[in-house]
C-alpha cells in the first residue's frame, strides 16, 4: 500500500527529510510494527490530511446528501467489558499500573464512505488512510516550533447538556486524579528529550459539536526547551516518546503489557501517533476517535479511556460506548 513502510525506516526518512528541512506526513502505528511516510504530502490526492490550519485537499462547500451518522451494529456487551475491566483492576491492585487506557472495537455503519466521513468532520487533526482507517482528532501529542516541544494530553469527557458540566467534570476526583496522572508522564516524557519542562495550562476546556450533541473535553499544556539541531533527530525524539501517555498509562512498559492481557487484539494505527512537518515546525496528533475499515469492508469504531481504582466499571463502559460519535462540521450538523 502507498506510503506504508517499517517503523526503522520511517525514523530514518524523517530523520533525513529534517535535517533537510523537506515537508513528510508520518504515521507510527500503537505497537510500533507499521507506519506510513509521505514525502511531499501537500501535493498528494489520495492520503488525505488535517493539521491545525494546514491541510492537502479541498473542503466541499455542501456535505453529501446522505447522512453521515453512524449506526451501531454489534458492540462489546457489558459482562465482556466488565471481564475487561477486572483484569485492569487486578494489575492495578498488583502494583503493576495506577492508569491504564482500555478500549474497545463497536462495528458500526453509514450511509457513506469513509473519506466522505472525513470531509465531513471538523476536527483540530485528521487523518483519511484510503482501504484503512479514518481519524478525526482533538488531541495534539507534540507540536515542535522554535526549539520548543508541547504537548497537549487529553483526560476528562462529559455530555455538554448534563446540568453544570464544566463544574462536574473539573471537581470530579477519579477525573482530576487521572488527568494529574497522565500530567506527571507527559512532563517526565518530555524532560528525557528536552532541557527544561513546565506546564504552560493545566486542566482548561474544549466545547466540541458532535452529531449526538456537544461536549466538554479537558486537557494540559505541557512544554519543554529542545537542544540545538533537534530537526536532525526528528524522528528518533518522537520514537522515544512513544507509545504516548495518554493512551497507555503509567508507568508504561507494565502498562502496555497489562492493557495487551485485556483487550486481547491488536490495536494498529488506533492510538499511534501522524504528524506533518512543513519544514520548519511539526504537529502531530493522537490517532482517537477513529474508525478502521476491515476486510470484507466491515467498519470498526475503536473508543475508551483511563481505567484507575476509583474507576466505576459501569460508568466507564457507558463512557466507551459516549466517545462512538462524529464532530460534523456545521454545515453538516443538521440532519
Amino acid at each position: 500500500m502507498k506510503g506504508i513502510t517499517d517503523i526503522k525506516s520511517a525514523v530514518n526518512q524523517m530523520n533525513s527529510f529534517g535535517a533537510a528541512g523537506e515537508p513528510f506526513l508520518f504515521a507510527l502505528d500503537y505497537e510500533l510494527s507499521e507506519a506510513l511516510f509521505v514525502p511531499a504530502p501537500l501535493d498528494d490526492s489520495e492520503i488525505l490530511f488535517r493539521f491545525g490550519g494546514v491541510s492537502n485537499y479541498r473542503r466541499p462547500d455542501d456535505c453529501s446528501a446522505k447522512d453521515p451518522a453512524l449506526r451501531i451494529v454489534k458492540q462489546v456487551e457489558y459482562p465482556e467489558y466488565e471481564d475487561k475491566f477486572g483484569i485492569i483492576l487486578k494489575g492495578l491492585s498488583r502494583g503493576d499500573s495506577y492508569l491504564a487506557n482500555l478500549t474497545c472495537s463497536t462495528e458500526v455503519e453509514s450511509d457513506v464512505s469513509l473519506k466522505e466521513i472525513f470531509l465531513a468532520t471538523e476536527s483540530l487533526f485528521g487523518v483519511y488512510l484510503p482501504g484503512r482507517f479514518v481519524s478525526f482528532s482533538p488531541e495534539r501529542f507534540v507540536r515542535i516550533e522554535n526549539g520548543v516541544i508541547s504537548c497537549c494530553p487529553m483526560k476528562g469527557t462529559i455530555d455538554a447538556a448534563e446540568p453544570d458540566a464544566e463544574y462536574r467534570i473539573l471537581h470530579d476526583y477519579k477525573e482530576s486524579c487521572e488527568h494529574n496522572t497522565i500530567t506527571d508522564l507527559i512532563r517526565n516524557d518530555l524532560g528525557m528529550v528536552s532541557e527544561r519542562v513546565w506546564v504552560e495550562r493545566f486542566r482548561y476546556i474544549d466545547r466540541i459539536v458532535t452529531d449526538r450533541g456537544e461536549i466538554l473535553q479537558v486537557s494540559s499544556d505541557v512544554r519543554g526547551e529542545l537542544n540545538q539541531g533537534w530537526q536532525n533527530r526528528l524522528g528518533s525524539l518522537i520514537l522515544n516518546l512513544l507509545p504516548a501517555g495518554s493512551i497507555s498509562g503509567a508507568p508504561k512498559p507494565s502498562t502496555v503489557r497489562l492493557i495487551a492481557s485485556a483487550e486481547q487484539e491488536r490495536r494498529g494505527f488506533y492510538t499511534g501517533i501522524a504528524g506533518y512537518f512543513d519544514g520548519k515546525v511539526l504537529d502531530s496528533a493522537v490517532l482517537i476517535r477513529f474508525i478502521e475499515e476491515r476486510e470484507g469492508g466491515k467498519l470498526f469504531y475503536r473508543s475508551g479511556g483511563g481505567i484507575t481504582v476509583n474507576s466505576d466499571v459501569r460508568d466507564e463502559y457507558e463512557e466507551m460506548l459516549a466517545k462512538i460519535y462524529l464532530p460534523l462540521r456545521k454545515i453538516c450538523a443538521g440532519y
